[in-house]
């Protein structure tokens, strides 16, 4: 019931997400929150700063999953199967931050291949078209096809296999997230997924192919606005 004389909601109404005391959603405050932290990491990564790295890639990471939790993620089996996502997310995040230690890089990509599993269960137990899916998977094989050729030249024998598990999981997760959109569940949720993947593209480019800061320019607004559109699909 709301609290007489308040001005706040304490329980949904008619599935309403929950107003917190005093009427301020903080879901756009942390969306500001984590643009303004992808500025930071920006500039530190364009200035050498890896203590900056370690300030902003966390903060910004914290920001998408305090929006899931601020759309009420722990209300529902979906909300709760992206926030463990979301925070399988937030591990790879800081995972990925030293570049000189490859095995902490593979724990990252595990962390990230764990956090699209989240995704693809969620998205399946929400309700899926399956000829929707199957066609998107027939999609994204090609383009998983042309991908691991791409990258197949720049692999040495200990990433080759990480790395196609790794592009079968969330090209898998990607068609799911079609599927379920096409099901009747938030348009956001295939439109997060996609631009996830995209911005995998970059990861990928920088740590195997052809380092360099435009890929983190182009790659990192990709991938956090990605997990703030996911986060936003459990309102």
């Amino acid at each position: 019931m709301a609290a007489q004389g308040s001005g706040c909601r304490r329980e949904p109404l008619d599935g309403a997400a929950v107003v917190p005391c005093g009427g301020v959603d903080p879901a756009p405050l942390l969306v500001v929150a984590c643009a303004a932290c992808v500025a930071g990491l920006l500039v530190a990564e364009r200035l050498g700063s890896r203590a900056g790295v370690w300030v902003f890639k966390p903060l910004a990471a914290a920001c998408f999953v305090g929006v899931a939790l601020a759309g009420g993620a722990l209300d529902s089996p979906y909300g709760r199967g992206v926030l463990i996502g979301l925070a399988l997310s937030m591990a790879g995040d800081v995972l990925l931050i030293p570049r000189s230690a490859p095995h902490v890089f593979l724990a990252g990509m595990l962390a990230f291949g764990l956090a699209h599993l989240a995704y693809a269960v969620a998205f399946a137990a929400r309700g899926v078209s399956a000829a929707a899916t199957a066609i998107a998977a027939i999609a994204l094989v090609v383009l998983a096809w042309v991908i691991l050729r791409w990258l197949g030249p720049h692999l040495d024998a200990r990433w080759r296999l990480p790395v196609r598990a790794y592009v079968v999981v969330i090209f898998a997760m990607v068609a799911l997230a079609v599927g379920c959109s096409t099901a009747g569940g938030p348009g956001g949720i295939w439109l997060g997924a996609v631009i996830f993947a995209a911005s995998d593209v970059f990861v990928a480019r920088d740590r195997f192919v052809e380092p360099g800061f435009v890929n983190g320019a182009l790659g990192l607004p990709l991938y956090f606005g990605a997990q703030l559109v996911i986060a936003s699909t459990v309102a």
